[in-house]
């Protein structure tokens, strides 16, 4: 192979006008291999694949053949005559030639129908950092058809990458036991949550307003353990399909507040409203005030408020209901159960330390309640006295629920970790954070 640096240089054939510094012409050391290719010639006759220049070495060949016969294919090289008059010769370089273009697709020739059906595939992680490729991508990435269900568990200081999901226009956004910083979602337009869960979460309340007050299609909600407001409470009653609720263990919300969201929210069929900062009044803000459709209640924790009084009016505004927690009510006694048998759907009952109703009484709950399929009684039974009264009701499972599933998203007891434990009412999200 020859050198690049002989390229452009003119040679003279006359020894006395080369200068000093050049080197003779069978010297240079794109013509060295000229004796090599020679010798070489007579091998090439062997080779089939060489054929074609063997014939040209047979021949007399100039060092400008030669060069033409063994110079790389890529580079062209050509020699160009200026005169036969003094025998100069320059030594040329032909441009390369271009590449042919690919006869594969592009990404960017493929429609964006067809790159969000491949995106669609992608995990949480990928498809951000395919969205800092281009502007186009960018905007292909956060599509609010890749955003519809978003899982969010696990990541703290989560108040930036919050607001960013909501913008997405998701439907399904599961956040539970998260940490949210101060956010104020000003986002246009209303949001199109219909699922969200924000469980047992660290959460501003002024955080919490800004994204509840621009709600209006919730169906399914759990706020599990967080502070409240009358704005929050108040901001519920706009979505009028809310199916499910789940406010166990909430707080900062008046009672009027909660009789007017109650009123409102006519659909509700499970609600979990145990364990709160209540009062009387909130209590018979919630018997007062429930829909005629709802079916499991959890009203637990009542310890010294809830009457039997209560009971009956709930009783007769809820005919349908088919799961019931009263647990860790005590003044309720045996006289509650004439009153709760006029609930002829009545499935499941939990009455666990509720200590004013004797074991003696229980065993005649499988008459008086003849739909009863599960009976919690945790601390009203010593582990002795279960055998017996399971003897007397045969049919029904005793003690088999330690904790309550009503209105919430997973229900607890599940192992952590495991599939069901990501799920949101009975459905994974698609797009899940993952440590």
């Amino acid at each position: 192979m020859f050198s690049t640096d002989c390229t452009d240089r003119t040679v003279s054939s006359n020894p006395e006008e080369r200068p000093a510094d050049s080197m003779p012409l069978q010297d240079l050391p794109c013509l060295s291999l000229q004796g090599s290719m020679l010798s070489q010639s007579k091998r090439t006759n062997k080779r089939k694949s060489r054929g074609c220049l063997s014939e040209g070495l047979d021949t007399e060949c100039t060092p400008t053949e030669l060069i033409q016969q063994w110079s790389p294919r890529h580079k062209h090289q050509r020699l160009i005559s200026k005169g036969k008059e003094n025998d100069q010769f320059v030594l040329a370089r032909r441009s390369r030639r271009k590449k042919d273009t690919s006869s594969g697709i592009s990404w960017d020739h493929l429609p964006d129908e067809l790159l969000l059906k491949i995106l669609f595939y992608l995990p949480l992680q990928d498809l951000l950092r395919m969205s800092m490729v281009c502007k186009h991508w960018h905007c292909l990435a956060f599509d609010e058809s890749l955003w519809h269900s978003v899982d969010l568990e696990g990541l703290t200081h989560m108040g930036a990458a919050l607001q960013q999901v909501l913008k997405t226009r998701v439907r399904r956004l599961r956040c539970p036991r998260s940490f949210v910083e101060e956010l104020h979602f000003t986002g246009s337009g209303s949001l199109q949550l219909v699922q969200l869960d924000v469980s047992s979460s660290i959460i501003p309340t002024s955080a919490l307003e800004s994204i509840i007050c621009q709600c209006r299609l919730l169906e399914h909600l759990s706020l599990e353990g967080l502070q409240l407001s009358d704005t929050i409470i108040s901001s519920l009653s706009r979505n009028l399909n809310l199916v499910q609720l789940n406010l166990s263990g909430c707080s900062g919300f008046s009672a009027p507040a909660l009789a007017e969201m109650l009123k409102s929210c006519s659909s509700i069929e499970q609600l979990n409203i145990s364990w709160c900062e209540f009062n009387s009044d909130h209590v018979k803000s919630v018997v007062n005030n429930l829909s005629s459709g709802v079916t499991h209640l959890n009203l637990s924790g009542y310890r010294e408020i809830l009457t039997l009084d209560d009971v009956n009016v709930l009783v007769q505004r809820c005919p349908h209901i088919q799961t019931l927690d009263l647990s860790d009510s005590t003044l309720l006694m045996a006289d509650s159960f004439p009153v709760l048998a006029q609930l002829k759907s009545l499935a499941h009952l939990s009455l666990s330390r509720c200590y004013h109703i004797h074991l003696a009484a229980l065993t005649d709950l499988g008459k008086t309640l003849p739909t009863l399929c599960l009976l919690d009684v945790f601390g009203l039974v010593q582990d002795g006295q279960l055998p017996s009264l399971k003897k007397e009701m045969p049919r029904v499972g005793i003690n088999s629920r330690p904790f309550s599933s009503v209105a919430r998203p997973t229900p607890a007891g599940r192992l952590i970790g495991s599939f069901a434990d990501h799920t949101m009412w009975n459905r994974k999200c698609r797009l899940r954070f993952r440590l």
